[in-house]
């Protein structure tokens, strides 16, 4: 905007131009399902300011975050490429029922450290780009999720064992954890973000899997009274997904200006050496607040779990067809199992 005014300076029709240049700017609606407060909403407020920024006031996005425009997570391949928003916060963590391939190209268990996670990165973005191609929807660019610790938060009775689990409803967020769970013997269902609180609250599942790390943007401590520590999170990158029709309407200066901003969120958010600090200052918050940690669940249950998820990635892949099984052997590769 300010390049704009200044070009504006040097003609004798100040006013025209700017009112000109305010009519002509293009105006972007960005859905994000994930709360206001969580980390990742502020990356995508930096976001777009940066856009607005690097287009000179030619483009500017709004990002409405928490499922505000009650567009559902696990809907976006659907709404976005038939251009409900421009933009839209894409995980393939989401899209078991529209893109199993997509869905299957990692999934909850498979990676075990940041260090892996850091190997495959590279591979599971020239996927996801390939595949979301085929949906009209294009990666502008990527999130970083670091390796997050997935624990077991329960309402009313302490549970860290899958023997206990067992007798419990668990809240889970993908598909491939419903069947890793199952493989189990343990019930899981698939509870939306923006639903959660409500259902601890409510007795719908006794028990749900979220990260401590952000358990407190959905006021988790306000629900449940214990915590457990069962596997690491595979944090596979969010996507800033844009409409193709949309995206081809911009300027080669707009489309340069989204990259350059997402660039930089990529740059801010690919960070992993303060993982194990940051998750210890949420544990110590959350039990402040009233939520009991009990010990890990232990070596055996937690090697259980990876093995069975390693038996759902294998099924997913297969069941999912097309090119999920290249997907899976090309990670597979990077990783050199």
């Amino acid at each position: 905007m300010i390049k704009l005014l200044r070009n504006c300076l040097s003609t004798a029709v100040f006013g025209i131009c700017i009112t000109s240049g305010l009519a002509n700017a293009a105006e972007w609606k960005f859905n994000n399902g994930l709360p206001e407060g969580r980390n990742e909403s502020k990356e995508l407020d930096q976001f777009a300011a940066d856009v607005a920024e690097h287009s000179n006031g030619s483009l500017s996005i709004k990002v409405f975050h928490g499922g505000s425009l009650k567009l559902e997570n696990n809907d976006v391949a659907r709404w976005l490429p038939k251009g409900a928003v421009e933009m839209g916060l894409v995980w393939a963590n989401y899209l078991g029922r529209d893109a199993p391939a997509l869905n299957a190209v990692l999934i909850q268990g498979s990676v075990g450290s940041s260090d892996e996670l850091i190997k495959v990165l590279p591979e599971i973005q020239d996927i996801y780009t390939e595949e979301l191609a085929e949906w009209g929807i294009v990666p502008t660019g990527f999130m970083a999720l670091p390796l997050l610790k997935a624990s077991i938060f329960c309402r009313e009775e302490p549970v860290r064992t899958l023997e206990d689990l067992k007798t419990k409803k668990l809240r889970v967020w993908s598909n491939d954890q419903v069947e890793t769970f199952t493989e189990l013997g343990i019930a899981a269902q698939i509870v939306g973000q923006n639903d959660l609180y409500v259902a601890l609250q409510t007795g719908v599942v006794d028990c749900a899997v979220y990260p401590a790390l952000f358990a407190h943007t959905i006021s988790l401590q306000e629900v449940t009274k214990y915590a457990s520590y069962l596997y690491p999170v595979a944090g596979v990158p969010y996507v800033l997904g844009a409409n193709q029709d949309a995206w081809d309407k911009l300027t080669d200066e707009e489309r340069d200006a989204v990259s350059t901003a997402a660039a930089s969120v990529w740059e801010r958010t690919n960070q992993y050496d303060s993982a194990e600090e940051k998750e210890a200052e949420a544990r110590a918050k959350l039990s402040e607040q009233g939520v009991e940690f009990l010990d890990d669940f232990s070596d055996e249950d937690r090697s259980a779990f990876l093995d069975a998820a390693s038996k759902t990635w294998e099924k997913l892949a297969t069941d999912a067809g097309g090119n999920a099984l290249a997907h899976r052997q090309r990670i597979l590769d990077v990783l050199g199992r």
